[in-house]
C-alpha cells in the first residue's frame, strides 16, 4: 500500500490545500492529512492543532473522492511521523516559486532523516496560487466574504473565530 503525507499547520484550511488533497488522494492508496505544529509559529494559530483536525474532517466528508483520506495530529519530526506510518511520500503544494526554497530545503532534510520517504510537489491550479490561510484569516477578520477560499462547511466555524465585532 503506498501512503503519502499531506503536511501542513492548516489554520485554516483553505480551497486550495483540499485541491491538493484531493488530487493526492487519486494516486496513492491511503492519504493522511497531517496538522503539525509550526515551530514558526509557536502560539499563534487561530485555531488548536485538535480543531484544525476537526475542520478539515468536516470539509472533507463533503467531497467526492476522499474516502483513503484521514486526518491525524502531530507534534515532532515528520520524518519520525512518517516511518511509524510506513509512508513512502510526503506531497505538499507549490504556489509560487518563493515557496520552493523553504520545501526544498526541507525536503532534503527529510530525506538525510528517513531514507524511504520521497517528497512530491504539487502546483496549485491557478484558480488557488495565491490562496493562503493567512490571507483567508485576514480577509475574515476584516469583514470580507471568505466564501470563494474555504469549504462552504466550516466557513461559519471559520468567522465565528474570526470576526471582529
Amino acid at each position: 500500500m503506498k501512503i503519502a503525507v499531506c503536511p501542513g499547520s492548516f489554520d485554516p484550511i483553505t480551497l486550495g490545500h483540499l485541491e491538493i488533497i484531493q488530487r493526492t488522494a487519486k494516486i496513492f492508496d491511503k492519504v493522511i492529512v497531517l496538522v503539525m505544529a509550526n515551530y514558526r509559529k509557536k502560539g499563534a494559530h487561530v485555531f488548536t492543532a485538535q480543531e484544525r483536525a476537526e475542520l478539515i474532517r468536516k470539509s472533507i466528508k463533503q467531497m467526492d473522492g476522499m474516502q483513503n483520506v484521514e486526518v491525524d495530529v502531530y507534534d515532532g519530526l515528520l520524518a519520525d511521523y512518517a516511518k511509524q506510518k510506513n509512508a513512502t511520500a510526503i506531497v505538499k503544494g507549490l504556489r509560487a516559486v518563493s515557496d520552493f526554497e523553504d520545501e526544498f530545503q526541507q525536503a532534503l532534510t527529510n530525506q538525510k532523516l528517513y531514507a524511504g520517504f520521497e517528497t512530491m510537489f504539487m502546483a496549485a491550479s491557478t484558480d488557488n496560487m495565491f490562496l493562503s490561510s493567512s490571507l483567508v484569516r485576514q480577509v475574515a477578520e476584516l469583514g470580507g466574504d471568505i466564501s470563494a477560499f474555504v469549504p462552504t462547511v466550516i466557513r461559519d466555524d471559520i468567522l465565528e473565530r474570526l470576526r471582529k465585532d
